[in-house]
């Protein structure tokens, strides 16, 4: 890296505070309800205006941060020209408020607001439109919510917010990847699809976490579009976020994977990092400078600065690509170099094993009680045609996962495709207690990244008795039908 500048320069710490997501150190009096709007927006990427999509809350600030004890009191105002509808990612609010288009509520017309009251799910969060071509327009933002240890805690924290971006419309991007697959506009309650064809369901040896040998001679594949820019909080490396910090202090980032299609590493470089908590919920801390992340997924990282200070990149790696974008993290009078958006090799692949998976375990358990069911999903598909199914089927025809409000299962999931399914379940937590074929007391969370050929298996006790979403969160393979339902009885 060369000493340069980037074009809006340092930032100093008042800028940083107003323009940056970077959070308060310190809790904040909120009594009232919460204003959110659902709205245009316009970025700059690599020099280029950009009409996207966001959620703007307080002082059109992208996102909301709620402190300890605040209650989920927020009234969503669609000031778009489209029908559109928020899931909350993470939380588990009552399934009338869970965002997906008509189940069981309809989509807020244009102009319409909405009021939404539930107790919320602490950590590192997000929303987004449950609508694959509206996610792909940018229309999500953070949802941090704070614990009373956040506030306690000296430390800095800042929101680092990934997005893959195109400048074409999502509907083309989305035409492009499936070959005219998907089912644009998607309502969840009248799409259609096709069965899975051409699968190769053979050589399924060394399932053992971390071992893809059951692959044999067969490619993964990885990305399927290149997109024009990959983004960190609205920004390129071109003219990255810099954030001030303080000489020895330490940081800790909420990183949120909010990208259409992209997995990425996040790597702390220089620095000290510690993973200490995945999808909101705290781990024990796991040491290293290089953390994957899927879509939908979220990790918290601890950075610590050293005394002398300096300026220090905070990078997202495109998986099997040269891509990257990042933050810069600097201290006062710290002179911060340009960081070019193409390494020099492509970065290693995440979606290959489960080694990461395997290492974490949640700092509170579920408690250890025997399922009543253990489903096994097979996750499959094609690229010829573009389709992506559960066991064999998409939406248009799904089985879905059925329990009692109140029951534990422990749900497989079995990989029999050459992609990587990141699998998200709404209105409930669980745990990873399998990876391949070893049994571990794994991370809580709400979003597991399923490599080629491989298994995972979480526990999950059965709440609400209600339809809740259970499906991939790469969007095209949504936008195919790879989704289902777990569907609570009383």
């Amino acid at each position: 890296m060369s000493p340069d500048f980037t074009r809006r320069g340092f930032l100093a710490a008042s800028a940083a505070l107003s323009a940056s997501l970077m959070l308060p150190a310190t809790a904040r009096a909120q009594s009232s309800r919460v204003a959110l709007r659902a709205t245009t927006r316009t970025i700059e990427v690599n020099g280029r205006a950009a009409t996207v999509w966001g959620l703007l809350g307080p002082n059109d600030r992208l996102g909301l941060v709620l402190e300890p004890g605040q209650n989920f009191a927020v009234d969503l105002t669609n000031q778009l020209d489209q029908p559109t509808l928020i899931h909350w990612h993470g939380q588990i609010p009552p399934n009338a408020l869970d965002g997906v288009p008509h189940m069981p509520m309809p989509m807020l017309k244009p102009g319409e607001a909405r009021a939404y009251d539930f107790a919320p799910r602490p950590g590192t969060h997000w929303m987004h439109a449950h609508i694959p071509e509206h996610e792909m327009r940018l229309l999500a933002a953070p949802l941090i919510v704070r614990r009373p240890e956040d506030v306690a805690a000296d430390r800095q924290e800042v929101t680092l917010f990934l997005h893959d971006f195109s400048f074409r419309a999502p509907s083309e991007v989305l035409a492009e990847i499936t070959g005219g697959n998907a089912m644009a506009g998607m309502d969840h309650g009248k799409i259609g699809g096709t069965a899975m064809q051409g699968m190769d369901m053979g050589n399924m040896n060394g399932m053992a976490h971390g071992d893809m040998s059951g692959m044999g001679g067969m490619a993964m594949d990885l990305n399927d579009f290149a997109f024009d820019a990959y983004l960190a909080n609205d920004r390129t490396l071109a003219d990255p976020e810099v954030v001030q910090i303080d000489k020895g202090g330490r940081a800790l980032l909420r990183v949120i994977n909010a990208a259409a299609a992209t997995v990425f590493w996040i790597d702390a470089g220089a620095l000290t990092a510690r993973l200490v908590a995945v999808d909101g919920e705290p781990v024990q801390p796991v040491s290293g400078s290089r953390f994957g992340l899927a879509m939908g997924q979220r990790l918290d990282i601890e950075v610590d600065l050293p005394a002398e200070g300096g300026a220090f990149p905070i990078l997202a790696l495109r998986e099997g690509a040269r891509e990257r974008t990042g933050i810069i993290l600097a201290t006062k009078g710290a002179q911060v170099a340009k960081v070019a958006e193409m390494s020099e090799a492509d970065h290693p692949t995440f979606s290959s094993d489960l080694r990461q998976e395997a290492s974490l375990r949640a700092l509170t358990p579920l408690p250890d009680r025997k399922p009543v069911s253990s489903p096994m999903l097979m996750l499959g598909g094609s690229m010829m045609p573009y389709v992506w199914t559960i066991n064999g089927k998409t939406w248009a025809d799904h089985e879905p996962v059925t329990a009692r409000s109140g029951d534990r299962v422990e749900i497989t999931f079995h990989n029999m495709s050459m992609m990587a399914h990141p699998m998200h379940l709404h209105g409930h937590g669980f745990q990873v207690v399998g990876v391949g074929m070893d049994r571990i007391a794994g991370a809580v969370r709400d979003t597991v990244h399923v490599p080629p050929m491989n298994m995972v298996t979480v526990a999950v006790d059965a709440g609400e008795a209600a339809r809740w979403m259970l499906h991939c969160h790469h969007m095209a393979h949504l936008a195919t039908g790879m989704m289902t339902e777990f569907a609570v009885s009383a």
